[in-house]
């Protein structure tokens, strides 16, 4: 899935886009939504969507050298 970025507004994804952005499950998606461990999202009534800038930053706060890399400093 590509994802146009290159405007300066967010590009809110459903969970269903954001999951295919992130090549994760969408029970994946939600699971981390509940548990606090997930990308940002916003909720509006029962809709939830997740903004493309965030999905990057979230992805790329969670590189690690190896398994052992807790991400700690």
């Amino acid at each position: 899935m590509t994802i146009d970025t290159t405007n300066e507004r967010p590009h809110w994804l459903t969970r269903k886009e954001a999951a295919g952005y992130l090549r994760l499950g969408e029970s994946t998606l939600a699971k981390l939504f509940v548990s606090g461990d997930g990308p940002p999202a916003i909720k509006v009534g029962r809709a939830v969507r997740y903004s493309s800038d965030d999905l990057n930053k979230w992805m790329s706060g969670r590189r690690r050298k190896s398994t052992s890399d807790t991400g700690e400093a």
